[in-house]
């Protein structure tokens, strides 16, 4: 241990005071603000207000520092309005005179998360303020906190500064294929046709696999709706296992490399469905759940398969597909009324020269996401490296 610094447990530098239960029935869209878990990590504003009365020590300030008490457990600095505390939020208070307090947010974090670790939960993992109060920090003399503290503001303003430059970047890579992709389907010749998409494929509806029926960790699986996700496949998220046997009994629902599939079904308000995404080589056997629809049967004397996708994942397309939707809780596409949808048709040779053009394009933008996307990792090992060697005294 560094000369100067000790171990001292968190609750003989501070206290605790857990948020208040308050009413439910009185939030709304009036009323005074109330922070809720959802609202601490940006820390800057809530939509939740409360209209009764309460006592004006449960009111935060800006600069309060808060812990989210289910979840994910993080401390983070309030820098809104004033609001209320409301339950399973807490709020570090009563600072010792020998604690600088924002040496205090820099470290605590790493201590919340090896709690989080290997805390149990059935629905959700739970922190309680004794937990909180029991956490053993190395402390340095405040002279010596002031100067880390400091040192690691200055580096975390330009790491977030070089963050929010690649995480921009990452952003408009993206949107420049997908307006370009969206120009070449808008700004159509005079000589294209346009074709109703049933009559250039065939639409397989998923089948309605019993839960029960699903194994622990291996087998066939089973592509939900949770498994298109962003626009893309994801293969590990959620992943859901039927036995092997399952793969020959329905074979009709198996999908394969090259299949065009899409989520038929979303949140109200939200475009997290109607992505159309192409099944990569895998050596999974893949299962079509109920509400997912594969385009099959292509017409390819009509029309190119790589063409096809990339008009069904284009804005043009999708500004067609979603007024379609119906469904009060739940957006619902049906495959029905999307067959009726219009296809903009150049000669299957220009399509072929769209295709890979596009598809040497979305190359080149995956290779700078990746690239932008390894900038944000190197940002965030560099501020988790900066806060070791901040809180082992090595900085």
């Amino acid at each position: 241990m560094k000369a100067g610094w000790a171990t001292t447990t968190l609750g003989d530098l501070l206290s605790v005071q857990n948020g208040y239960a308050f009413d439910s029935k009185l939030f709304g869209a009036e009323g005074y603000p109330l922070i809720r878990i959802r609202d601490i990590k940006e820390g800057i504003t809530t939509e939740t207000k409360f209209s009764g009365p309460f006592d004006s020590k449960y009111v935060v300030n800006a600069g309060d520092f808060l812990i989210g008490m289910d979840g994910e457990f993080g401390c983070h600095e309030w820098k809104g309005p004033p609001a209320l505390l409301n339950q399973r939020v807490c709020r570090l208070q009563g600072f010792h005179n020998s604690l600088e307090p924002r040496f205090l947010l820099h470290g605590i974090n790493a201590h919340l998360k090896a709690i989080e670790e290997v805390t149990g939960y059935t629905t959700v993992k739970h922190l309680s303020s004794k937990q909180i109060l029991a956490i053993e920090m190395l402390v340095p003399p405040r002279s010596e906190q002031h100067c880390i503290v400091t040192l690691l503001d200055e580096a975390f303003a330009d790491i977030a500064t070089a963050k929010a430059k690649a995480e921009k970047n990452l952003q408009n890579a993206r949107v420049l294929f997908e307006s370009y992709r969206n120009s070449v389907f808008e700004s159509r010749g005079s000589d294209w046709g346009e074709v109703r998409l049933g009559e250039l494929c065939d639409f397989l509806n998923g089948f309605a696999f019993k839960s029960g029926d699903a194994v622990d960790d291996s087998g066939t699986q089973l592509v939900r709706m949770g498994n298109l996700y962003g626009g893309k496949l994801d293969l590990e998220r959620n992943a859901v296992y039927y036995p092997d046997t399952f793969a020959s009994e329905y074979q009709r629902f198996l999908l394969h490399e090259g299949d065009i599939i899409m989520s038929l079904t979303g949140t109200t308000g939200k475009e997290d469905f109607g992505f159309a995404v192409q099944v990569p080589e895998t050596d999974r056997a893949l299962l079509m759940n109920q509400r997912i629809v594969k385009f099959e049967s292509i017409r390819q004397d009509k029309i190119c398969r790589k063409y096809l996708l990339h008009y069904l994942c284009s804005r043009v397309f999708l500004n067609l597909l979603y007024p379609t939707a119906n469904g009060t809780r739940q957006a619902n596409l049906s495959s029905v009324t999307m067959k009726m949808l219009p296809v903009p048709t150049p000669s299957v040779s220009l399509q072929q020269q769209i295709a890979r053009s596009l598809d040497s394009l979305e190359v080149e933008t995956q290779h700078l996401e990746t690239i932008y996307r390894q900038k944000l990792t190197a940002l965030d090992d560099l501020k988790k490296s900066l806060l070791h060697q901040a809180f082992s005294g090595q900085l």
